[in-house]
């Protein structure tokens, strides 16, 4: 077993209906559960029933075959994180990560940036994607600056905007492209 700061490295594998219970438990209130999901979800809290529709048994709602690819992550501890990768292009060159969360009991020692890292990697490697795409939410700065951390630069655009809870939540946009996943050390 590899070890990373102590503890063992993380894995990805791909989700599985009995994960929704234990990723669904780490939103411990709306606020973080709409940093999570956006508007994704009609109402909080979801139940894993709900997560299970949405990601195995969707009829075309927003999984299209051989487009829709939830991951879990792992170590010896069990599943500390989750995200969810999709194609945006019909010639499946860019790859979006969304609905990405980690464990809320192990925030802020590594697991995040390490999932994403597994992530990029996966997309370019397995996947061969040309670009990774992700949004955060200007309100979650943890997240942002996680994504940044890993490797992902900024894009310019139009404000591109959430409502939620009566506010306007104000989406940043992230990519990666292979070009700088290939030549950033500091990656994977």
């Amino acid at each position: 077993n590899r070890k990373k700061g102590g503890r063992s490295m993380l894995r990805l594998r791909p989700y599985k209906t009995s994960d929704a219970k234990t990723i669904i438990s780490w939103c411990k209130d709306e606020v973080a559960f709409r940093k999570w999901t956006s508007d994704r979800y009609e109402s909080f809290p979801i139940t894993e029933e709900d997560m299970n529709r949405k990601y195995v048994d969707c009829n075309g709602d927003c999984c299209e075959p051989d487009n829709f690819y939830p991951m879990t992550a792992f170590d010896e501890s069990g599943i500390v994180g989750h995200l969810v990768m999709r194609y945006m292009d019909a010639e499946k060159r860019v790859l979006r990560l969304g609905f990405v969360i980690v464990d809320d009991t192990k925030r802020g020692k590594g697991y995040g940036k390490e999932m994403i890292s597994l992530a990029i990697r996966f997309a370019f490697e397995i996947f061969k994607a040309e670009k990774v795409t992700l949004g955060a939410f200007e309100n979650n700065p943890s997240a942002y600056y996680c994504y940044k951390a890993a490797g992902f630069r900024d894009v310019e655009t139009e404000d591109i905007i959430c409502e939620l809870f009566g506010e306007k939540w104000k989406i940043l946009e992230l990519a990666i492209t292979r070009e700088v996943y290939k030549g950033d050390k500091n990656v994977c």
